[in-house]
C-alpha cells in the first residue's frame, strides 16, 4: 500500500466573547448556598454560565451539546437548574458539580418554556411545537402531553395547593388544564393578539396577561366547590323524542356550567403601560409582590402589588377624604349629601412603583425579593451585556442603582474581523465599536479600545501595534502596550474591505468601496507632544480601477498582486509595475475572500454564489470548481505552508480543504448564525472564528489523524440516525388522539435501547436453548445434571439491559418492542417479581406492556397462565415492599419523636437555626471588608 497524505483534526476547544445569547432568559441562582442575588444564570450559545455579577467573573460553564440554549428555569431549593435547547430536549443540571443526569426528550422544536411545581417534584415544558408535557423529576420519566394550543407556548404555571396548571400562547388563549383528568377545563378568550407573558398574584386569586398592546390584562379567579357543582342535576332521565330540542339546549347550558365546575375566571380590568409595542418578557418575584415587564425598548416597568390588608388601610384613607369632602360640601350648600361609596379598582391594587432606563434594548429581565425591602433586578440586553439593579420597595419615591455590569468578556456588535499575533499568542477582535486583544490560552482580555466600525485589521510586524481599516475608509492605529490611538489616516473614500501586510513586512495595501488599491509603507515619526518617535503609515501609490474593490492579497513572493472586484472577477497584477496580469473569471456573484498559497503556485477564491474555485497563478487556469457551503462564503484562508485551506459561510460552518486533491477534510459545527470571519495562526495550530451569535470560538489541531473514508462515513450514520429519529411515532392501540397523549418521543437513543433489549432477549433465548440441549443430553447419558454455573443467569442479563436504559427513554424504547419479543418478556418478569428483583422497575415496564399490547395479549391463549401467575405474583410482591416501607417510616417518625422528647428541641430545628447564624456573621465580615477596602 502506498503512502497517502495525513490529515490532522481541528477540534472544538472554548467559546468565549459572548456575554448572554438572546435566545435564552436571564435567571437569578443560588450557588452552594451563597448569597442570594450574587449569581446570575444566562445562555452562552450551546452553554449556560454562571457570573458572579459582584466580581464579574464566570464561576461555573454548564456544558451543552450542539443545539443552542432556549430557557433556563431553577429549582425551588436552588441545588438544580432545568435547561431546555432548540431540539426539544430539557436537561436538569446540579449547580454543586455543573454536571447533568436526567434529561426528557419530548418536544419536536425549541422549548420556549420551563417551569417548576413548588415543591420541585415536577416539570412542565412548553414548547414551539405548541404542546405542554408534565414531567416527575423524582422518577425521571414523562406523565403526559397536553395538545390543545395552535401556535407557541409562551407560559407555564402550576397552582400551588390545586393540581392545576395554567398555560398561555401566541394563538392568543390562555388555557386550564386538570392535572387529575389531563384535560383542558377552561379557555379564556378575551385576547385580541398573542399572549407573551403571565403571572399569578395575590395568593393565586388574580391572573395578570401581557398581550401585543399596551394593557396589562388582570382577572379575577374564583375557585368553587365541588360540592355545590356536584348537588346541581346533570342530566335527566326518561326523556322523549318531542323534548330533543329542549334537552339540547340544556345540554349546551351544563356545558357551560361544567367549565364553572373547578373555578370561574372574569377580567377585572387592565393597567395601562407606558411602552405602546407587545409585552417581550413579564416576571414576579418569588413572594409574586413585584411585577416586572418591558417591551421592544430599554424601559423596565416595575408594579408593586399590594396585600388585601394595605389595600383596606388604602379604602378607608379615601372613604374618609370622601366624608370629609361631603361634610364640606353640606356646610357650603346646606343641603343633606347621600353617604360616600368608594369602590374597589385594579389600580389600588397594583400601583406603578418606578421605571428602570437601561443602556439599551432589552431582552429578558428577572427579579429576587431579598431581606429589607429590597428587590433585585437582572437584565440580560440586545448587545450582549448584563446589567443589575438594586433598589428598596418601602421607600416612598424609590431609586434604582445600578449595582453591576458584565461588558468585558464580550463585544457589544458583531466581530467582522479576526487577526492572530506573530507569535501565536494574541488575537485581534474588532466590531462596530471596540476592539478588543485576547490572550489566547487563557481568553481573557488584555485590552480594550474604542474604535470606529471595523471591517478589516493586522498585527504590525512586533505586534506593539495593530492597524484597523473602517468603514468610513480610515486607518486607525492603535498602540497596544498603552491602548491608546496614535494616529486616524483618511485613507478613502468609501468603506475600506481589505488590508494585506506585504511579505517584507515593510508596507500594507489597502483595497476599498472607493474603486481604489493604495499602498502604505510603515514610518517612524518624532510625535510633537511627547518628543518620541511612533509608527505611521505614508501613502506611495494608488492603483485606480474600474469596480468597487472588496479583497486585496499579496502574493508570498511579492511578485503578484489580486484584486476582487465587484463586477464578480478577480483581476492580478503585478506588484512593481501594477501592470495587469490575469483576469480570474467564471463566478456568478462577486468574491467576498481569496488567499494565496505559501509557494505562490495557486489562489483559492470564495465567493457570494457559494462555490469556491482553486486556480493556478502562473496561467491562471482554474484547477477546481468546488460547491463549498449552503450560502455565501464569506473568508477564505491557506493553513501557513501548507496547500490546505479553511472556508468560513453563512451556512454556520467552517470547512477545511485540500487544494491540491480538492476534497474536503473536515467540517466544523459550532457556531449558530453565520460566520463572518476567521484567522488561522502563523504556526497553524489554532484556529479563531466569529460569528452572528455573538460568540468567538477558538479551534485547536490536535495529534489525531483524519481518514476521509471514515469521515464521510461517519457523516452518513450520522444523517441515518437523524432520519431515523425523525420517523413516525408508533401509536399507542386503543390511544385516542385527544388532549392528553404520552409524554415520550422517538429518538435515536430510543431505538438503540429497544435494540439492545432485543438482542439481550436473543441471547437469552439462544442460552436457554443450549443449557436445554445439555440438560437433554446428560439425561440421556446418564450423567449428573450441573444446574448451577458461576457465570450470571441469562435471564438476569436481561434485566441489567433494561436497567441501564434511561428512565426517560424507558417507555418509548418498549413501545418500538415488536410484539413477538413480548410473551418472552412477560415470562421473565414473571420471574423477576418471583424473586424479588427491581419489582418497582419490572412493574413499570409490566403495566406499560399490558397497556399498549392488551389486545393481543388478552387474546393469546398461551398467556394466559402468564398473566394469573404475574397477577398474584405482583400484587403480594408490592404489599411487602408497601409493609417494609411503612414500617420503615414508622420507626423513623418513633427516633424523630424521641429524640424531641429527649433534647426537647425540634428536630432540625437548631442544625438550621446555627446556619442562619453563620450566614448572618459571614455577611457582617463580608460588609466590614467592603467599608474598609
Amino acid at each position: 500500500m502506498g503512502l497517502t497524505k495525513q490529515y490532522l483534526r481541528y477540534v472544538a476547544s472554548a467559546v468565549f466573547g459572548v456575554i448572554g445569547s438572546q435566545k435564552a432568559n436571564i435567571s437569578y441562582v443560588t450557588l452552594r448556598g451563597g448569597e442570594r442575588g450574587r449569581y446570575v444564570a444566562v445562555a452562552a450559545c450551546e452553554h449556560v454560565f454562571i457570573w458572579d455579577v459582584r466580581k464579574g467573573e464566570k464561576v461555573l460553564i454548564l456544558q451543552g451539546q450542539k443545539h443552542e440554549v432556549t430557557f433556563i428555569c431553577p429549582s425551588p431549593d436552588g441545588v438544580h437548574v432545568a435547561v431546555g435547547y432548540e431540539d426539544g430536549a430539557v436537561r436538569i443540571f446540579s449547580l454543586l458539580n455543573g454536571e447533568t443526569n436526567v434529561s426528557f426528550n419530548g418536544h419536536k422544536s425549541a422549548v420556549s418554556i420551563i417551569q417548576y411545581d413548588a415543591l420541585g417534584a415536577r416539570l412542565v415544558t412548553g414548547s414551539k411545537d405548541t404542546d405542554v408535557i408534565v414531567w416527575d423529576v423524582i422518577n425521571e420519566s414523562g406523565l403526559y402531553r397536553l395538545k390543545g394550543h395552535k401556535d407557541v407556548v409562551t407560559q407555564a404555571l402550576f397552582l400551588k395547593d390545586k393540581n392545576l396548571l395554567v398555560t398561555c400562547s401566541k394563538d392568543s388563549f390562555v388555557k386550564w388544564w386538570d392535572l387529575d383528568t389531563q384535560h383542558c377545563f377552561k379557555t379564556l378568550v378575551g385576547h385580541r393578539s398573542e399572549v407573551w407573558g403571565m403571572a399569578l398574584l395575590n395568593r393565586e386569586n388574580r391572573l395578570l396577561t401581557g398581550s401585543a398592546d399596551s394593557e396589562l390584562r388582570a382577572w379575577d379567579i374564583r375557585y368553587l366547590e365541588q360540592e355545590k357543582a356536584e348537588g346541581e342535576p346533570k342530566v335527566k332521565k326518561g326523556k322523549t323524542l318531542l323534548d330533543e330540542d329542549e334537552d339540547e339546549d340544556k345540554q349546551e347550558e351544563e356545558d357551560e356550567s361544567l367549565e364553572d365546575r373547578i373555578l370561574s375566571c372574569k377580567k377585572a380590568g387592565s393597567i395601562l403601560r407606558e411602552a405602546r409595542d407587545r409585552v417581550v418578557s413579564l416576571r414576579t418575584d418569588t413572594k409574586n409582590r413585584i411585577v416586572a415587564c418591558h417591551g421592544n425598548d430599554s424601559v423596565l416597568e416595575l408594579f408593586t402589588v399590594l396585600s388585601e390588608e394595605e389595600v383596606q388601610k388604602k379604602m378607608t384613607k379615601k372613604l374618609k377624604k370622601a366624608k370629609k369632602k361631603a361634610a364640606k360640601s353640606q356646610e357650603e350648600t346646606g343641603e343633606e349629601a347621600a353617604e360616600p361609596v368608594v369602590e374597589k379598582m385594579l389600580k389600588d391594587e397594583i400601583i406603578r412603583l418606578m421605571n428602570i432606563k437601561a443602556s439599551a434594548k432589552i431582552r429578558w429581565v428577572d427579579c429576587l425579593s431579598c431581606a429589607g425591602g429590597e428587590l433585585k433586578v437582572a437584565l440580560l440586553l440586545q448587545n450582549n451585556t448584563v446589567e443589575t439593579y438594586s433598589l428598596k420597595t418601602l421607600d416612598k419615591t424609590p431609586t434604582a442603582n445600578k449595582t453591576a455590569r458584565l461588558t468585558l468578556g464580550g463585544h457589544r456588535t458583531d466581530v467582522r474581523t479576526l487577526a492572530f499575533s506573530s507569535d501565536n499568542l494574541a488575537v485581534l477582535s474588532a466590531s462596530g465599536d471596540t476592539v478588543k486583544v485576547w490572550n489566547r490560552s487563557t481568553l481573557q482580555v488584555i485590552r480594550t479600545m474604542a474604535c470606529e466600525y471595523a471591517l478589516c485589521s493586522l498585527f504590525v510586524p512586533g505586534d506593539r501595534q495593530i492597524i484597523l481599516g473602517t468603514k468610513s475608509g480610515k486607518l486607525q492605529i492603535f498602540e497596544l502596550a498603552s491602548g491608546s490611538l496614535l494616529e486616524t489616516v483618511d485613507a478613502h473614500d468609501g468603506a475600506l474591505w481589505s488590508l494585506c501586510l506585504a511579505p517584507d513586512q515593510r508596507a500594507i495595501v489597502s483595497g476599498s468601496a472607493d474603486k481604489t488599491v493604495k499602498f502604505w509603507d510603515f514610518e517612524l515619526i518624532k510625535d510633537k507632544e511627547s518628543g518620541q518617535k511612533r509608527l505611521t503609515v505614508k501613502h506611495t501609490r494608488t492603483l485606480q480601477l474600474e469596480e468597487d474593490v472588496l479583497c486585496v492579497k499579496f502574493s508570498p513572493d511579492h511578485r503578484l498582486l489580486a484584486v476582487s472586484l465587484l463586477d464578480c472577477t478577480v483581476k492580478v497584477f503585478y506588484t512593481d509595475t501594477l501592470k495587469f496580469f490575469l483576469s480570474l473569471y467564471g463566478h456568478k456573484l462577486p468574491v467576498l475572500c481569496l488567499d494565496i498559497s505559501h509557494d505562490s503556485t495557486l489562489i483559492a477564491t470564495g465567493s457570494a454564489d457559494r462555490n469556491v474555485k482553486i486556480w493556478g497563478l502562473d496561467f491562471g487556469d482554474c484547477h477546481r470548481s468546488m460547491f463549498a457551503h449552503d450560502d455565501s462564503v464569506m473568508f477564505l484562508q491557506f493553513v501557513p505552508k501548507t496547500h490546505l485551506f479553511f472556508t468560513a459561510g453563512k451556512d454556520r460552518k467552517i470547512k477545511q480543504w485540500d487544494a491540491d486533491k480538492f476534497e474536503h477534510i473536515q467540517t466544523l459545527e459550532g457556531h449558530h448564525r453565520e460566520v463572518w470571519c476567521l484567522a488561522i495562526s502563523p504556526n497553524g495550530d489554532h484556529l479563531v472564528s466569529s460569528s452572528h451569535d455573538k460568540s468567538l470560538r477558538l479551534w485547536e489541531r490536535t495529534r489525531e489523524p483524519i481518514i476521509l473514508e471514515e469521515e464521510r462515513e461517519m457523516e452518513r450514520e450520522a444523517e441515518f440516525e437523524e432520519s431515523m429519529a425523525k420517523g413516525d411515532v408508533p401509536v399507542v392501540p386503543g390511544e385516542t388522539q385527544g388532549e392528553a397523549a404520552p409524554a415520550g418521543k422517538k429518538t435515536i437513543e430510543t431505538v438503540k435501547a429497544a435494540e439492545r433489549i432485543m438482542e439481550a432477549l436473543e441471547i437469552y433465548k439462544a442460552e436457554a436453548r443450549k443449557m436445554e440441549d445439555h440438560k437433554y443430553a446428560c439425561e440421556h447419558a446418564g450423567k449428573e445434571v450441573v444446574t448451577e454455573s458461576p457465570s450470571p443467569q441469562p435471564s438476569r442479563y436481561v434485566l441489567d439491559v433494561i436497567k441501564k436504559v434511561r428512565s426517560s427513554e424507558l417507555e418509548v424504547s418498549l413501545l418500538v418492542l415488536p410484539f413477538p419479543y413480548i410473551p418472552e418478556l412477560l415470562q421473565l418478569f414473571s420471574s423477576y417479581i418471583q424473586q424479588g428483583l427491581e419489582v418497582e422497575l419490572v412493574c413499570r415496564c409490566l403495566f406499560f406492556l399490558l397497556k399498549i399490547h392488551f389486545g393481543q395479549i388478552s387474546s393469546n391463549q398461551m398467556l394466559l397462565s402468564v398473566i394469573d401467575e404475574l397477577r398474584t405474583n405482583t400484587l403480594s410482591k408490592v404489599r411487602e415492599i408497601r409493609d417494609v416501607m411503612g414500617f420503615n417510616s414508622a420507626a423513623l417518625q418513633f427516633l424523630q419523636r424521641e429524640i424531641e422528647s429527649k433534647e426537647d428541641v425540634m428536630f432540625f430545628a437548631d442544625a438550621t437555626g446555627k446556619l442562619e447564624e453563620k450566614k448572618k456573621k459571614r455577611r457582617k465580615r463580608e460588609r466590614a471588608i467592603l467599608t474598609i477596602a
